[in-house]
């Protein structure tokens, strides 16, 4: 094989040739010499006038564990036909780093399988060069996401930090991506996608979305045609956090010390699925159930909420929510008769997801692999970057290694 052919075959360079190499202290060297053409880099004319050369060394391609360095003359020339003075292009190169373009494509690479730390410590470059190398690729990407095609999106909020920090985000349903993330929560924070929202020609037609007041005045303010669903999860969850608390409370006031005991540790024995007990779990609920009516109504009114979202049609689930919201009225329980005028209001949004059966579930996916975005990356300093990360997160790819 040629040196040439070995030139661009191993490193991915083209058009130059090989005039020596080293190995001293584990690395490897190339030197080479530029065998094109010379042009003006601004207007591409060939009438140039050589200005001397600067020699730069580029972190190329390793040779099994060993790192590879390629070291040109670059020449300086000054343009007949602009009047420019400036260096000529390099073929294998971007401007002004300091790695090859096959470099690059095999940091990008790897960064699908590990983390950025691992990636610079297998190749033995700093944390900063492998950010640069992926900030660069995901502006390239990601600098400018497009909502024309958005039909249903999911909107929620996450928490990344001590300090009560939040980001705000859209998900499009129909692919699971990101198309907008901001700091901050509230409507406020959702303000720059409207905007963009506007120079679109995106037809929204449904929003999942917790039981929010603020997001839904921003959705209805800004999307009048598209039809709001109150997530079930979220609903659910709600209801789950006021029989914790009828919990605390009946425990609380529990004149004997065998009501307190039985009562003492069923927490999630209530807030968990019925079918998903085991049989002495079930028997310890059915003990603490049996001595309090007020946490009995509750628990069984939550299973029976949980049947909301499969019945028949949408008629059969708005007869079945407002016999629910009519228990609830009636059952003198101060907790239970709060959360069933929730339910009135948000009516609307709830039945609808029998017309778009959609939630915020592929959302609570994704703050789950944003958290261990960033969990592996030991936090990420720059915003900017962490955005860029998290509209690039469907493409992601995790592994936990033990």
């Amino acid at each position: 094989m040629s040196t040439t052919s070995l030139l661009y075959h191993a490193f991915g360079i083209a058009g130059y040739h090989l005039v020596n190499s080293e190995y001293e202290n584990g690395v490897i060297k190339f030197r080479i010499q530029d065998n094109r053409i010379y042009r003006c880099s601004e207007c591409k004319s060939r009438d140039v006038i050589k200005r001397g050369t600067r020699t730069r060394c580029f972190r190329a391609m390793s040779i099994g564990k060993k790192p590879v360095f390629v070291e040109l003359p670059i020449q300086r020339v000054e343009c007949i036909t602009c009047g420019s003075i400036r260096q000529v292009d390099v073929a294998f190169a971007d401007e002004r780093r300091s790695y090859t373009k096959a470099f690059e494509r095999y940091v990008l690479e790897l960064s699908k399988f590990t983390t950025m730390y691992d990636v610079a410590r297998h190749l033995g470059v700093s944390w900063d060069t492998v950010k640069d190398i992926q900030m660069r690729n995901l502006e390239r990407k990601y600098s400018h996401i497009k909502l024309k095609d958005l039909k249903q999106i999911a909107i929620d909020e996450i928490s990344i930090g001590k300090g009560h920090q939040y980001l705000t985000i859209v998900l499009d349903l129909g692919t699971g991506a990101i198309v907008f993330t901001n700091e901050g929560k509230g409507s406020e924070a959702l303000d720059p996608f409207w905007n963009k929202l506007k120079h679109s020609t995106a037809k929204i037609e449904a929003v999942a979305m917790d039981m929010s007041p603020a997001y839904a005045i921003a959705v209805r303010k800004n999307l009048p045609d598209a039809v709001i669903v109150f997530d079930h999860f979220h609903i659910i969850k709600m209801f789950n956090e006021k029989l914790s608390e009828l919990r605390r409370d009946i425990q609380n006031e529990a004149v004997t010390m065998k009501q307190k005991q039985v009562i003492k540790g069923t927490r999630w024995l209530l807030l968990k699925a019925s079918e998903n007990l085991s049989d002495k779990h079930k028997e310890k609920l059915e003990e603490a159930l049996d001595l309090n009516k007020p946490l009995a109504i509750a628990y069984y009114m939550k299973e029976d909420l949980r049947q909301l979202w499969s019945q028949y049609n949408k008629q059969a689930a708005s007869l079945f929510l407002d016999n629910w919201i009519a228990r609830a009225r009636s059952s003198g329980i101060r907790k239970l008769m709060d959360f069933s005028k929730t339910l009135a209001v948000h009516r609307f949004g709830i039945l609808a997801w029998y017309d778009f059966q959609i939630s915020t579930g592929p959302l609570e996916g994704t703050n789950n692999k944003i958290k261990t975005l960033i969990k592996t990356a030991y936090g990420y300093r720059d915003k900017e970057f962490l955005k860029l990360k998290l509209y690039a997160l469907h493409e992601a790819k995790f592994k936990l290694v033990g």
